[in-house]
């Protein structure tokens, strides 16, 4: 039996550290009361003129070299593209010289990365492709109002990214099963209002209420910690593992106490979750992977062991994915100083089986 296997890693996060401290200095707050309600230090902005697509391409970048080989579908998770139309994808698939590969994004808030590799996955197993790369890259300090103390504090700049592969079940880096939902009807509890087909118009012509990203938190806790620590029962049944025989949980890093709670609840003890939100903060759906990244090149989990990626984010959405550690090694890259509406033009790579490691 065959599965899809993760055998590339990649990051990329802008240069530029935004401590508490800094924003304390300008919002009514202060380092002492960011940490205990998020667990959040520090986070990552882009520089002025730095868009989604350039973190994208220096991500995508880093994974194709972790992979050490190309891909033939290209599957951007974010909720802050370039621009409305037309899609990100296709300009990354092309600046990353992959020639005329299938490209789109996907929009699913922060549970759009699972959204992304669960797509990726269905994908292969449908002989649409065989090396998916999938990308969660957001600029969300473009939405966030920089007077909204309330999200002003979370929110963070990244972008990381996976290489699959078809392999099998038993191998580290197989994903074993997956959880997807959705519900509309909470939809207006995570939203940035206008900007759409609903709600156009210009930035004067709006409220700050209706241009910026607003969350009602209280809210949204109750249903991130409920939809994740369902989603993620009902993925280890379907895998046939049981919570405590995981070794690395991966939760969304929306906010450090949801983590534990859904940690708590399904009696994963504290060693065996892992993640960097104190480093990045928020980075809606660069999240998972940024912490899987970092989780990786800290060699903190055996490849091979039993592992849980869960999320939750506007929509409402929510997934989680049960695989196997991947033994890929994770490559960062920084954020090129030419990245900005350059793009690279090179070869498409040949269509070679994908495999742990750069090859020689």
């Amino acid at each position: 039996m065959s599965a899809a296997v993760v055998c590339g890693i990649g990051t990329c996060l802008p240069e530029r550290v935004v401590s508490n401290d800094d924003l304390a200095a300008r919002l009514d707050t202060s380092d002492a009361w960011i940490r205990s309600r998020t667990g959040i230090a520090r986070r990552r902005i882009v520089e002025p003129g730095t868009s989604t697509g350039d973190l994208a391409v220096a991500a995508g970048r880093a994974a194709l070299d972790s992979s050490g080989h190309g891909a033939d579908f290209v599957l951007l998770a974010t909720t802050t593209p370039d621009r409305p139309c037309p899609a990100t994808a296709p300009e990354v698939a092309h600046r990353l010289g992959l020639g005329e590969v299938p490209a789109m994004d996907i929009s699913a808030v922060c549970s759009g990365f699972v959204y992304a590799v669960t797509v990726a996955r269905s994908l292969m197993a449908s002989g649409t492709c065989a090396r998916p790369l999938v990308i969660g890259a957001e600029v969300y300090t473009s939405i966030i109002d920089p007077l909204d103390r309330d999200t002003a504090v979370i929110f963070g700049d990244g972008a990381g990214a996976l290489v699959l592969r078809e392999g099998g079940t038993t191998e580290p880096g197989a994903l074993r099963a997956v959880d997807l939902g959705s519900d509309g009807s909470g939809g207006e509890l995570i939203t940035v209002a206008a900007g759409g087909s609903r709600r156009p118009g210009a930035d004067g012509e709006l409220p700050r209420s209706q241009r910026y990203f607003r969350m009602q938190g209280r809210t949204v806790y109750r249903h991130a910690v409920h939809r994740m620590t369902a989603s993620s029962r009902l993925v280890l049944e379907r895998a046939g593992w049981s919570p405590t025989s995981v070794r690395a949980f991966v939760g969304h890093q929306a906010n450090q106490r949801i983590l534990d709670a859904v940690g708590d609840r399904l009696g994963i003890g504290a060693p065996h979750r892992f993640g960097n939100i104190a480093e990045v903060g928020n980075t809606a759906a660069a999240s998972i992977p940024l912490a899987l990244a970092d989780t990786a090149a800290r060699d903190l989990v055996r490849p091979g062991e039993r592992s849980l990626l869960t999320a939750f984010g506007g929509g409402l959405t929510w997934g989680s994915i049960a695989l196997s550690w991947p033994a890929a090694v994770p490559v960062h890259r920084p954020l090129p100083a030419t990245a900005v509406r350059r793009p690279a033009m090179v070869p498409a790579p040949a269509p070679v089986p994908c495999q742990n490691g750069p090859q020689p």
